[in-house]
């Protein structure tokens, strides 16, 4: 089937995003060459009739007020530089299948196919090396991709016909030298010493060589992210410089005292730093109305709740999600799965969800990429990716969602529910 395209631009005056790019790309990669930049959504579809390409032309692809479309071709000038962005294959592209979506009630319940990606035209006197540097910076590679400025025959996506899994031939036999070549060649996110657990399970207990599915679904429970190998860290010497985190830090070892008296210690880290105030209050005796269970990373407490001035029992429920290790390498997806992952769990106990926040961990975004750590994202990039997955997710399951690069949050309030929120025995509630 035929295959249509569509370029779409900002009018002037509302190209917000293209202005942004180009305040950071000049204040964070330091390349005062760069002009200006030209931002267009590209679209390609297929399985559409002309009638109702033309019909969604100014209804679902652009906003006459504010876009500039331009159907099969845009005049390029041969002086600029020119680049496309695509999604990775498999990667979900929410952009092209809300496309679909609109395009499938316009064409009377048929869903075409959609593509899209968006072209960076940059316009200056620039390097080769800055053009590269732009595009680094520009394409995460862990879900993004280069794509084609050539229009595409077709919109199928072939799939190729996966191989046999892979055995590690030799695996439970590695050296300590080949375990340490076979490490770095694969990327794991676990330790050696867990591929060198691992070696040793295999050899002795199960007595052959693991697959590769095996050792990967291994390697995705030990991440950071699934068990915490940075907050359960044995944290042994601290140089702590600021007189009010030392300060902290004392309070922490007293309450250490008190809540392991007579019964093992956990290890100093992170997540013990971070929980042990709540045991304190428990242990103190203060939290008579806890709800306890075997879950570990939510909480909750009885309280009476007035609904239509009655007084009735309810569980108030808290869930923490860290997603600090996904947000990291794909903080777009990271942070949105983060807050998505904080209202599943309590929507699957019939929890009503009334408030989210979002604490997005870094360093200091308005340092250059200059000063980033090597092979790290940047920044300032973490941040407000980090933000704009948030308020996607949170805005598309319908959560009214806001953020900023200094506070994350999303709020409901209505009259209907503030008495939810509330104990009876408050009496300075104010609108949320």
């Amino acid at each position: 089937m035929e295959v249509k395209r569509i370029y779409v631009k900002k009018k002037k005056g509302f190209e917000v995003e293209a202005k942004g790019l180009l305040s950071d790309i000049k204040e964070n990669l330091l390349i005062k060459q760069l002009e200006n930049i030209i931002i267009l959504n590209r679209y390609d579809v297929t399985g559409i009739t002309e009638e109702n390409f033309k019909k969604a032309k100014y209804t679902i692809f652009s906003e006459p007020q504010v876009d500039e479309t331009y159907e099969e071709m845009y005049p390029f000038s041969e002086k600029d530089n020119i680049f496309g962005v695509e999604f990775l294959p498999g990667q979900f592209d929410q952009r092209a299948n809300s496309l679909e979506e609109c395009l499938q009630i316009v064409a009377d319940g048929n869903r075409p196919i959609a593509k899209s990606a968006k072209i960076y035209i940059l316009q200056g006197n620039l390097t080769k090396e800055e053009v590269e540097k732009i595009k680094k910076y520009i394409i995460n590679p862990v879900d993004s991709r280069e794509c084609n400025l050539e229009k595409p025959g077709n919109l199928e996506q072939k799939m190729e016909e996966p191989e046999d899994v892979a055995i590690i031939e030799g695996f439970t036999t590695m050296t300590d030298e080949d375990a340490e070549k076979f490490y770095k060649k694969y990327g794991f996110a676990m330790d050696l010493a867990d591929l060198k657990f691992c070696q040793a399970y295999f050899r002795d207990t199960e007595k052959r060589d693991p697959t590769m599915t095996e050792m990967k679904m291994i390697d995705t429970y030990w991440s950071d992210h699934c068990r915490h190998t940075t907050f359960l860290t044995k944290l042994e010497i601290l140089d702590i410089k600021w007189d009010l985190l030392k300060n902290i830090y004392e309070q922490y070892l007293k309450g250490r005292n008190m809540i392991y008296e007579n019964r093992k210690a956990k290890d100093i880290c992170l997540m013990d730093i971070a929980t042990i105030a709540v045991k304190e209050l428990k242990k103190a005796g203060y939290l008579t109305n806890l709800d306890e269970s075997e879950e570990i990373n939510a909480c909750s407490f009885k309280a009476e709740i007035l609904v239509d001035g009655k007084p009735e029992e309810y569980l108030i429920m808290f869930k923490n999600e860290t997603h600090n290790h996904p947000t990291e390498i794909e903080p777009f997806g990271g942070a949105a799965t983060c807050l998505g992952g904080a209202i599943r769990d309590p929507l699957s106990g019939r929890v009503y969800v009334y408030q989210a926040m979002r604490v997005t961990g870094c360093g200091d975004p308005r340092k250059t990429v200059a000063e980033t750590l090597p092979n790290k994202l940047p920044q300032r990039k973490l941040t407000n990716e980090a933000a704009r997955g948030y308020s996607s997710y949170g805005n598309q399951i319908g959560l009214a969602t806001r953020t900023s690069s200094r506070a994350i949050s999303s709020k409901i309030c209505c009259k209907k529910i503030r008495n939810w929120c509330i104990s009876r025995s408050c009496t300075k509630r104010k609108c949320c």
